[in-house]
């Protein structure tokens, strides 16, 4: 027999910004449902680059993404948050006469709550690969479109192809442990934090990091899925080769809504939501989007934004699940973590 869980809110997506949504609404007495595609919280933060060092969460001068989850999951722990991992939110549907929301998941879980917030970043993701003939056979032996363990390329000779923040994150980065970081791209102008390309031109100059520019990647050479050399040709077609046992291409990710995109709401660009700044509310009324799919005119794609968002909506929720009671805003200093949450 099927069970329906009620709640109070359900929360699609258990990033950081889902995370963070499940502490604040534990704040104002919401009770969370998280569902998220991955078999394990953290979205991008784990899946994709755990030991990512990120400068620019409050009060962390320097966290890694892994442990920014770790922290964030222990906030929200307090308030039992309900996760149901490993499955996709397929359908939602309103149920009028009792005033809540239907979502059923790609494993048949169904739950019943007033409010929706959807914290699903970019939807679901895969990488960019490179129109190079005979990659298959290198990935995930030599090709890695992720950096799991930073150790594993201690002592390699790493080229890195790409020029947003991703591939100067992690120039920067494994230049401290391998042998010799090469960075390929397109054009000298890289797409990054300026704090970033400062760190990068500082390591090319004291002779750790080689920027491979203006070139692109046209071939690889290895044998049994080892990598010996990756060659790359200019931009009249003049190929050079760069021995290396590892390439990081980091063109960025593919990423789909999925059936989020379906559900009838405003939309933005680039496959964003649109919301309301105020109350990060949606087109429909009791849905919420936070964090990196959620958009209005001149937003900054960072971290923070999605924390203030995720409180804006837990305040806004509010009101959805207790209808005719007041919040009295406090501080946390004041109230602490609410007793019984």
């Amino acid at each position: 027999m099927q069970t329906t869980f009620q709640t109070d809110a359900i929360v699609i997506g258990a990033g950081p910004v889902g995370l963070f949504t499940v502490f604040q609404c534990g704040m104002v007495r919401i009770r969370c449902h998280v569902v998220d595609v991955l078999d394990e919280i953290g979205g991008q933060c784990t899946a994709l680059y755990p030991e990512k060092p990120i400068f620019d969460v409050p009060g962390f001068p320097r966290i890694e993404a892994g442990r920014l989850i770790e922290q964030l999951h222990a906030q929200a722990e307090p308030f039992h948050p309900v996760f149901h991992l490993g499955q996709q939110v397929d359908r939602l549907e309103r149920l009028e006469a009792a005033g809540t929301w239907r979502v059923a998941t790609s494993k048949g879980t169904v739950i019943e709550a007033p409010v929706v917030i959807i914290a699903a970043g970019v939807g679901a993701f895969g990488p960019n690969r490179p129109p190079i003939d005979g990659l298959e056979a290198y990935e995930g032996s030599s090709v890695f479109y992720m950096v799991g363990r930073r150790e594993q390329f201690r002592g390699k000779r790493v080229v890195i192809a790409g020029g947003g923040d991703s591939a100067v994150d992690w120039a920067v980065s494994l230049a401290e442990v391998a042998e010799s970081v090469q960075v390929v791209h397109r054009r000298a102008k890289f797409r990054c934090a300026p704090d970033s390309y400062d760190k990068l031109k500082a390591l090319e100059g004291a002779g750790k990091v080689e920027l491979v520019v203006p070139y692109q990647l046209a071939g690889l050479e290895g044998d049994g899925g080892a990598l010996s050399a990756v060659v790359v040709a200019d931009l009249d077609g003049v190929d050079r080769r760069l021995p290396a046992d590892v390439l990081l291409p980091f063109f960025g990710l593919s990423t789909n809504l999925g059936p989020i995109a379906e559900w009838g709401l405003e939309m933005g660009p680039k496959g964003t939501i649109a919301i309301d700044q105020s109350t990060a509310e949606t087109s429909a009324k009791g849905i919420f989007a936070v964090g990196d799919i959620a958009s209005y005119p001149h937003k900054l794609k960072l971290i923070l934004t999605g924390f203030a968002e995720a409180a804006q909506a837990a305040h806004a929720a509010f009101a959805y699940v207790h209808p005719g009671e007041a919040l009295h805003f406090e501080h946390s200093t004041t109230t602490g973590v609410p007793a019984g949450a």
